[in-house]
């Protein structure tokens, strides 16, 4: 199976590129943004050095579908999809911070737990719980977004005290964070999973806050099944989820966790399948829709290149 992992595109009135660790992001014209998702995994930030087949359509289909699918929250960049692993929109000057959103207490969050930390990002913790518990309400943990490296967290309070982002921008970016998470729930909810954390990116532009980048992608997000959540909560057992989790938790299994002296294991083809099932399943599950591979004869590069001109060129018309 083809996976794309590279990028060098040359789109019609492009002015700049900037190559992430997942998507390769083109301007166009200083006004448009074309957004590619590629088949790069990243995990404990670092990219693997195999690409998983399917993953950028799938994240890119899944957010274009969030992402309509919340439009009457909040404003957001997309104008199209003009190939499935594309998307093009409005470029907006994006604020340095992720508002990431915790419904349960896990992951990270719950290794800090685990330590005795009981603030995040200037946010109490309840003493007494346990991991994969649901917080009394659903918590903002922002952190700074970093070009290299870990990204930082940091507390709504230092954000506006360091002028990153003005108390007034930062109070809309909550409410919307608030009320996509409660939009991303009940979605989740009707497909039979839990939404159990996420980030959104926003950015400005004329003025206005907008939504930017994916949203409740299994790049950005995590999920569990809803059902047999409260007994294996009860019996302390691990749950069942949809996330990217689990190459994290393989990887650390293998002994890998981006630490000095160790090193990166061996990707198998058979490895990486197994991985493009976990995200198919994902998107078929979270939208309810059977998965359509979109395989091509030829290069995927080429057919991605004449997809965005032929779209860039009608909305030139």
């Amino acid at each position: 199976m083809k996976a794309l992992t590279k990028t060098d595109f040359q789109f019609a009135g492009q002015t700049s590129v900037y190559h992430g660790k997942v998507r390769d992001v083109y301007t166009i014209d200083d006004d448009l943004m074309v957004m590619v998702a590629t088949d790069r995994i990243s995990a404990f930030d670092v990219i693997l050095p195999k690409g998983i087949p399917f993953k950028g359509q799938v994240l890119n289909q899944i957010a274009a579908g969030f992402l309509d699918a919340t439009s009457d929250i909040c404003p957001n960049w997309k104008l199209g999809t003009p190939d499935p692993m594309v998307t093009v929109g409005l470029k907006c000057e994006g604020f340095r911070v992720e508002m990431i959103i915790r419904g349960i207490l896990t992951g990270s969050a719950w290794r800090d737990y685990k330590k005795g930390v009981r603030e995040i990002c200037g946010v109490r913790l309840p003493d007494g719980m346990h991991e994969n518990e649901r917080f009394p309400e659903p918590i903002i943990t922002p952190t700074t977004k970093a070009d290299e490296g870990h990204d930082l967290n940091i507390s709504r309070e230092e954000i506006i005290a360091q002028g990153i982002v003005s108390a007034a921008d930062y109070a809309v970016m909550e409410d919307y964070t608030r009320k996509l998470f409660a939009r991303g729930q009940e979605i989740a909810a009707r497909r039979g999973l839990i939404l159990v954390d996420t980030k959104y990116e926003f950015g400005k532009r004329d003025g206005k806050v907008y939504l930017i980048d994916e949203i409740h992608t299994p790049d950005s997000s995590r999920y569990f099944y809803a059902e047999g959540y409260e007994e294996k909560l009860a019996k302390g057992e691990p749950q069942r989820q949809l996330s990217k989790e689990f190459v994290r938790q393989w990887l650390i299994e293998h002994g890998f966790m981006n630490e000095p002296g160790q090193q990166m294991p061996e990707i198998t083809d058979a490895y990486a399948e197994s991985v493009s099932a976990r995200y198919i399943e994902l998107y078929e599950q979270i939208t309810g829709k059977p998965f359509e591979r979109c395989v091509t004869d030829d290069d995927l590069a080429l057919r991605i290149e004449k997809n965005v001109n032929d779209y860039l060129a009608t909305l030139k018309k």
